[in-house]
């Protein structure tokens, strides 16, 4: 058994191809910039279609690493038993922690 937990953003599909309206700009050094349309011709795409490209890429691994949870069985099982456990009753020092917190923050929640 084991658990992924991942959270959808409300990125548009990649089957379709929006309309491109917005622009980026970004200065670099002419290393890189050699590098860059080096490695551009390589794969046969222009510079423009080649960082946006591999910047998608690596958004979307980023994206995909940091909202993602991945659990092993023994970490699946773990969180399914902390979960379905019993409420532990609040301590002396979370009554006083809410207790300060309702009276420093103002809410709309059970008002």
């Amino acid at each position: 058994m084991c658990a992924i937990l991942v959270h959808k953003s409300n990125m548009p599909p990649t089957l379709t191809r929006p309309q491109k309206t917005e622009r980026m700009v970004a200065r670099v050094s002419l290393e890189d910039k050699e590098i860059i349309a080096q490695a551009a011709a390589i794969v046969g795409q222009s510079v423009g279609s080649f960082i946006l490209s591999e910047a998608r890429k690596a958004a979307v691994q980023t994206l995909e690493t940091r909202q993602r949870i991945v659990l092993n069985t023994e970490q699946s099982r773990r969180l399914v038993d902390v979960l379905l456990a019993p409420a532990r009753p609040a301590t002396e020092r979370m009554k006083r922690a809410l207790k300060r917190y309702r009276e420093s923050v103002e809410s709309d929640v059970n008002a």
